[in-house]
């Protein structure tokens, strides 16, 4: 989407007044119209997904085919707020620059496609394709609203659908659905199949209430149950949803481990939605924690994969080809607490950016590090290098009108830190900011959205500061700041820590200033403006 001039605030408070009142349909349709073309100015990302309308939450089903990326997610078309799911649809050929599809899997009457995986079944193993194009196998929870009306336990079943045309168009699996039945567990669901080369078996991993389950199978229609793993261990705020579960290189040697990804609501780092993870073995049945990782685990309850509190429901894409080797993951850039009454109206939630992670060994320890992929550095229309910054009280890192702030990627280093706070701040004409930075008297990082604009909607979006632990002192800090309009994620020390939050301001953000007590050494400025169109 271009870049367009900036409304006034009280236009656009207007705007908003006018829509909630109570009006004849004349009044309220052309208000409508005016408020749409705010929202979507003022709201719409410039480059992370989201549908064009309705409501969308967890992605799932994300393969890589015939020089696309498919991106499938939980769809309603028809609210925007959560109903009947679908499962929406969109392609992308550089994970960037997203193109929605229509839309892929509809619900039966009281039966609802929630959350689940595609593979490309490259060998037919499941004897579903009928030409030269490997079939796609899509594996999801049919989701019976008459028995949970009914207050039945057995709610939840895994079904398969697939294609022939490299995911466009879909028909459901008549002849032996449900492939994994309900065992008797209330929450059973969102079923991550991939291909286990080490093992050379389909292996399916399910959330299940209160821990991961495990199944093999030769053809993706018959499963056998193998294990399960997290009953006590790790997060348990909530019920575990959405795993994924696949062997990775550690970074600079031969090495391999395998990571379980774990969602889970509520119970997050920082309240509500949350992502932890688990690095350990897989003997090709049971899953066992390093030992190391388990200390870790332990010691702070839960390790996750971002700190902020809008990164939910994120598992990763199957058969990115092998000459690319990446492990690629894109999460819901939403949060339960407050996900259906954010301030937009004709659409609501976007995705992350989408990520690279990486498995990386420090000693004896394993930690996942996550950084935004390469190819969003094509879109970059300029660049600015700045100089060093260095002196105290607050000191400007970018004036007004500089560079545009909803679509920007910022980059620098901290030098020689003390034990002091380090704040930086994104502000606006109107005196709205939000701030983040580290402090390293009590070690951690924070970001703080309660003063960035609209937050009145519900009582948790803004209510804590959120923050990440670090190890000690810090004696310098790199941050990679991702901004696209109503949102900001933060890349710190090569995506050893990770937060990511939404915001909703009256005025763009368009300054940029750091304080500290101690004084600030800041270096290594780079911004990077982005362009789309």
């Amino acid at each position: 989407m271009k870049s367009k001039k900036h409304l006034p605030l009280a236009f656009y408070s207007a705007a908003v007044l006018i829509l909630g009142a109570c009006k004849p349909n004349a009044a309220l349709a052309q208000t409508a119209t005016v408020s749409t073309s705010v929202e979507e100015q003022m709201y719409r990302p410039n480059f992370h997904f989201t549908p064009k309308k309705g409501w969308m939450n967890d992605p799932n089903g994300m393969f890589y085919a015939n020089g696309y990326y498919h991106l499938f997610y939980q769809y309603y078309p028809d609210g925007n707020k959560w109903g009947p799911m679908h499962w929406g649809h969109a392609i992308s050929k550089d994970l960037i620059k997203w193109e929605e599809q229509p839309i892929a899997i509809y619900p039966d009457k009281d039966k609802y496609i929630f959350s689940g995986s595609a593979v490309v079944d490259t060998h037919n193993t499941s004897g579903l394709g009928t030409g030269k194009t490997a079939p796609i196998v899509a594996i999801y929870t049919l989701h019976d609203m008459t028995k949970e009306k009914e207050k039945k336990i057995d709610v939840e079943q895994q079904d398969i659908a697939y294609s022939n045309d490299n995911g466009f168009t879909w028909q459901k699996f008549e002849e032996g659905n449900p492939v994994v039945k309900n065992p008797g567990i209330r929450d059973f669901r969102d079923p991550k199949v991939s291909w286990d080369e080490t093992h050379k078996q389909w292996i399916m991993v399910l959330a299940a209430q209160d821990r991961s389950q495990f199944y093999k199978s030769k053809n993706l229609k018959n499963w056998e149950y193998l294990s399960d793993f997290g009953k006590n261990i790790g997060a348990h705020g909530g019920v575990w949803e959405c795993p994924d579960f696949f062997e990775i290189k550690v970074q600079g040697s031969k090495e391999t481990k395998w990571v379980l990804i774990q969602s889970l609501n509520p119970g997050g780092a920082n309240g509500g939605s949350g992502t932890q993870y688990f690095i350990g073995d897989f003997d090709g049945k049971t899953f066992t924690m390093d030992a190391n990782f388990a200390k870790k685990v332990e010691q702070q309850k839960a390790v996750w994969i971002d700190y902020g509190k809008d990164n939910y429901a994120g598992v990763t894409w199957n058969n990115v080809p092998t000459a690319d080797g990446r492990r690629l993951f894109i999460g819901w850039m939403s949060n339960w607490e407050y996900a259906q009454e954010v301030p937009t109206f004709t659409w609501r939630s976007a995705t992350t950016i989408a990520r690279e992670i990486q498995l990386t060994k420090k000693g004896n320890e394993y930690s996942l590090i996550s950084n935004p992929v390469k190819e969003i550095n094509k879109y970059v229309s300029k660049t600015i290098k700045g100089k060093t910054i260095k002196g105290k009280g607050n000191l400007s890192i970018l004036e007004t009108g500089k560079v545009d702030l909803t679509q920007a990627i910022v980059n620098f280093k901290l030098k020689n830190l003390k034990q002091d706070t380090y704040t930086f701040t994104l502000s606006n004409v109107v005196g709205e900011s939000l701030t983040f930075g580290i402090n390293n008297s009590d070690h951690y990082l924070f970001l703080d959205r309660s003063k960035a604009g609209k937050n009145d909607f519900s009582e948790k979006f803004a209510s804590t500061i959120t923050k990440a632990a670090l190890d000690g002192n810090q004696k310098e800090g790199v941050f990679k700041v991702i901004l696209d309009k109503t949102s900001i994620e933060i890349f710190y020390n090569n995506g050893e820590k990770v937060m990511t939050e939404i915001f909703f301001t009256n005025q763009p953000f368009t300054a940029l200033s750091v304080s500290s007590n101690e004084g600030v050494e800041l270096s290594n400025l780079v911004i990077n403006q982005l362009k789309l169109n």
